[in-house]
């Protein structure tokens, strides 16, 4: 994220019944219950069964495992064949530097629009959109041959999400102040959404794909939003003055929210069904990025202000452990390798890139890159269908 603001098919038709069951249990409800009378005179015979989840979103792998998809190995025939490389924009330099994640070298240099933010796959796993954030246009690079395309025309696109159900693309509009949704192929502007909230940056949804939380960076808020109305249906600000909410990454049992908060120094900690008055779990300086293990146990914290990774287990919900960077830096945003073997995270203010062993924490690697990485995409990744950021896949 910017250390200040910058000037600016559905697969089956049943997959809305295989919806995590959890969608409800976990206290999600339709949005318009019947009245009491309503409910006598209604039996359960007659009732009509209602969708559990998004209609059109691809049932879950695991009802208690939302990552279950993105285990080791288990590549969309899609993406089989793409090469493995790692996608860095640099911000300042206006460029998108390809490593060899083998070989930890840079293999080419792509020039792309002003001051690229993200490198974001699409949810079919096809195509890598740049997001241009100044100059307000996309570039669509080619995972197969890594060739850039022709640029798209789109205002403020500083980060770019997708329905779970592949029609939409939702673009943070960061200055603009709005949550736009674009179709996901040809980003034709479907709805766009005024948010009263400043900064608009990084989003997860929930297990039903019914709604998503939104971090609003510089006025240290969150949004909850109805994903088929596209609608804000919850606002709060964060307990901690001067907040700067981060990046949003949801539990594999959907059921516990975190939010890197740069200013709070941690993760909040919250649950997204009720909405209800986060916690606040101290990780490290400039906590910033979050990335689960490929074995769905552990989530990887950036800290970027102190060069660290803190490690958090999802079943106690508690820090395990804090990995250094050899020589310190700044770990911004990035990935898992396909395999689980390598963390990748940009350098922010150091103009490199980081590879680290999830095995032990060591520094495998620090990669002279442009000026200003930032959302870095490691890819191809396992999983059937991307919601976008640099890789949330499910």
């Amino acid at each position: 994220m910017r250390r200040h603001p910058t000037p600016a098919c559905a697969l089956v038709a049943a997959a809305a019944l295989a919806v995590l069951a959890s969608g409800c249990g976990n206290g999600g409800t339709p949005s318009h219950a019947a009245a009491p009378s309503q409910k006598r005179a209604v039996t359960a015979a007659a009732r009509p069964a209602a969708p559990l989840g998004l209609p059109g979103m691809p049932p879950p792998l695991n009802a208690h495992d939302l990552y279950a998809a993105d285990r080791p190995g288990r590549l969309s025939p899609v993406v089989r064949d793409f090469p493995s490389r790692v996608y860095v924009p640099n911000t300042e330099s206006n460029t998108v530097t390809v490593i060899d994640p083998r070989t930890y070298k840079v293999v080419e240099t792509i020039p792309v629009g002003r001051q690229p933010q993200h490198v974001v796959p699409s949810w079919d796993l096809k195509t890598l959109w740049v997001n241009n954030d100044v100059g307000n246009t996309l570039t669509p690079i080619d995972p197969a041959t890594g060739k850039a395309g022709r640029t798209v025309d789109v205002h403020d696109p500083y980060n770019l999400y997708f329905t779970p159900d592949g029609k939409y693309a939702i673009v943070m509009a960061s200055l603009d102040r709005q949550l736009v949704f674009r179709d996901a192929h040809t980003m034709a502007v479907k709805k766009a959404v005024p948010v009263s909230c400043y900064g608009v940056n990084h989003a997860d949804f929930s297990p039903d794909g019914r709604y998503f939380i939104v971090s609003c960076e510089f006025s240290g808020e969150l949004l909850k939003v109805d994903t088929a109305k596209m609608e804000v249906i919850g606002q709060q600000q964060l307990p901690y003055d001067g907040a700067m909410p981060q990046d949003v990454k949801i539990s594999p049992d959907g059921r516990t929210w975190y939010i890197a908060d740069m200013a709070a120094d941690g993760v909040w900690v919250m649950n997204g069904d009720t909405f209800s008055k986060p916690t606040l779990l101290h990780t490290g300086q400039g906590a910033h990025g979050l990335y689960v293990s490929r074995d769905s146990r552990s989530m990887y914290i950036s800290n970027r202000e102190e060069g660290s990774i803190s490690l958090l287990d999802f079943a106690t919900g508690k820090l395990t452990a804090k990995w250094h960077i050899d020589g310190g830096g700044s770990p911004d945003m990035g990935g898992v390798s396909a395999d689980g073997k390598v963390l990748w995270l940009s350098g922010r203010y150091d103009s490199e890139v980081y590879a680290l062993d999830t095995a032990t924490g060591r520094t495998l690697a620090k990669i002279p890159v442009g000026a200003g990485p930032h959302g870095l995409c490691v890819y191809p990744q396992p999983g059937r269908y991307s919601l976008g950021h640099t890789g949330i896949f499910r």
